[in-house]
């Protein structure tokens, strides 16, 4: 596990990650909405297994890193600049970069902002054009439950922080640190997620030159395949996988992450020089 430090307005705030394997076939995994970086932790082994040099990351707000309760510091295009700034902090001049849900999102800013440090784009279930109207009424009564009722948020907070995690499964664990936050952050984060750019638009988004390897889910209403697919159809260099369901990679991820470890050595593998023809 490491730690690093960005600047804001509001001041200077604390981002938590955990390496995997060595080498320089980097690759960052991004974690969902709200959802710490552990949720990564299988694939990130298998690619670690693989000869990748993995790293996980806690968003501000997300799991160990700093929740601050300033909207201002929560927004895509922020959560990308942290990703741009974890390569620096690591020295790394290109990663691919991976993510689902809000880490897919962040994902493809990241290709906006910073392309050169791209060398491909791993996005799990993007939240875009279809999704929108979904996302507002999943997310809103959290946001006034933060604002409104405070106290039932810390009370939540309160009970799920004295589960001993190693008691419970890996996954109920996973969703106890997502619930466990202070109500005046959980606020300020949903809020500054509402109000700013969610996604790159259409637009830029056919302007990412970096291979992708999209992966819809069906019979998901935030996160609907026909979003993955019309992302894998916008990028020039992307392939579409459609899962099984919403949980195969959670619950029998061999085939998923059998097509990802495959993207990520194909991305990294030595570009072979054309032979001279001989005189």
């Amino acid at each position: 596990m490491g730690q690093f430090f960005v600047e804001t307005d509001g001041g200077r705030d604390r981002l938590e990650y955990t390496e995997y394997g060595t080498g320089d076939a980097w690759v960052v995994l991004l974690p969902g909405l709200l959802i710490p970086r552990r949720m990564h932790d299988n694939l990130a082994r298998t690619l670690a297994s693989a000869g990748a040099h993995v790293v996980t990351l806690d968003f501000l707000g997300h799991g160990r890193s700093d929740q601050p309760d300033d909207p201002m510091a929560y927004s895509v295009t922020q959560f990308a600049e942290q990703v741009v700034a974890l390569l620096d902090h690591l020295g790394a001049a290109q990663a691919i970069i991976g993510g689902t849900s809000l880490g897919a999102n962040v994902s493809l800013e990241v290709a906006v902002i910073a392309p050169d440090r791209v060398k491909g784009l791993l996005v799990e279930m993007p939240v875009l054009d279809n999704a929108l109207e979904v996302a507002i009424v999943s997310f809103a009564p959290m946001l006034l439950a933060a604002r409104i009722f405070p106290i039932g948020i810390s009370a939540m907070r309160f009970i799920t922080s004295r589960v001993p995690r190693g008691i419970v499964p890996w996954w109920v664990g996973i969703g106890l640190d997502t619930v466990e936050h202070r109500p005046g952050a959980l606020a300020a984060y949903v809020h500054g997620l509402f109000f700013g750019r969610v996604a790159p638009p259409a637009a830029e988004r056919r302007r990412i030159q970096a291979p992708a390897l999209v992966v819809g889910h069906p019979r998901d209403p935030l996160h609907p395949a026909s979003d993955a697919e019309m992302l894998a159809s916008e990028l020039p260099n992307a392939t579409f996988e459609k899962a099984t369901s919403m949980l195969e990679w959670r619950r029998s991820p061999e085939r998923l992450d059998l097509l990802a470890t495959k993207f990520v050595l194909d991305c990294w593998r030595p570009t072979r020089r054309p032979r001279r023809a001989a005189n």
